[in-house]
């Protein structure tokens, strides 16, 4: 059972200039003390083609964590525009909120983001370079998918030994993030997410163990992915 959940996520400053921070109002719960901190982390996807262009915006270490109910806000600077390929920057894309205890990630909270132009002539005849401060950034807060993972909460051998028994003998489930109700010109982008994600869908069906991906986890550290659960955010 997990000893951390989730009761709500509120995205602030929404939707805004593409260049301004990202804001997330969190809620959550502890259902014990917690004697080490709790790692956060907001990761930019950069491009539905290849984890290399993920950018993890800023981490935070919050904790020890008493029992209770606990809310802050995370904020963290826009992503690096250099980092992501140009035929990426605008468009549909993906934005992560993640939390780990002890080294493991138990909770994934992803977003689907719209970067266009605001301006209506912007819209319709689009400069031949990227004019960044004219860029809106709208997170689809409505389009939310919540995964969890199953961890080792304690020290103790024996529940390692059992939460390991349980992530062999029970299914991963992920469900799909519903397509965001945007125009049609950004449909194949979001073709090209799914699609990234149902590859990772694939790769926790069949147990494979997956390598550091690049900047979302620490290095050396191979890890099967497992779900427990997948549900909305905002818990009863």
């Amino acid at each position: 059972m997990a000893l951390v959940n989730i009761l709500d996520v509120t995205v602030l400053n929404n939707p805004t200039s593409f260049l301004k921070p990202f804001q997330f109002e969190i809620t959550f719960e502890c259902l014990e003390d917690l004697p080490e901190d709790l790692e956060w982390r907001i990761i930019y996807v950069g491009s539905a083609e290849s984890m290399e262009h993920d950018q993890v915006l800023d981490t935070i270490l919050v904790g020890p964590v008493p029992g209770g109910k606990h809310m802050f806000v995370f904020e963290a600077d826009p992503p690096d525009v250099k980092k992501i390929p140009v035929d990426d920057i605008m468009g549909v894309t993906v934005v992560l909120l993640t939390c780990s205890y002890r080294g493991k990630e138990f909770i994934r909270v992803g977003y689907y983001v719209n970067n266009e132009y605001d301006d209506p002539e912007l819209k319709e005849n689009p400069p031949t370079e990227i004019q960044y401060n004219k860029l809106t950034r709208n997170i689809l807060s409505s389009e939310v998918r919540v995964t969890r993972f199953t961890i080792p909460w304690h020290d103790s051998k024996g529940e390692e030994e059992e939460e390991q028994q349980k992530m062999e003998e029970d299914p991963p489930c992920l469900t799909d993030m519903p397509a965001p109700k945007i125009v049609d010109e950004f449909e194949d982008k979001i073709a090209k997410d799914l699609a990234y994600e149902r590859a990772e869908r694939e790769r926790m069906t069949n147990k494979v163990p997956l390598s550091d991906p690049g900047n979302i986890y620490p290095h050396d550290d191979n890890r099967f992915y497992h779900s427990e659960d997948s549900s909305s955010l905002c818990l009863p």
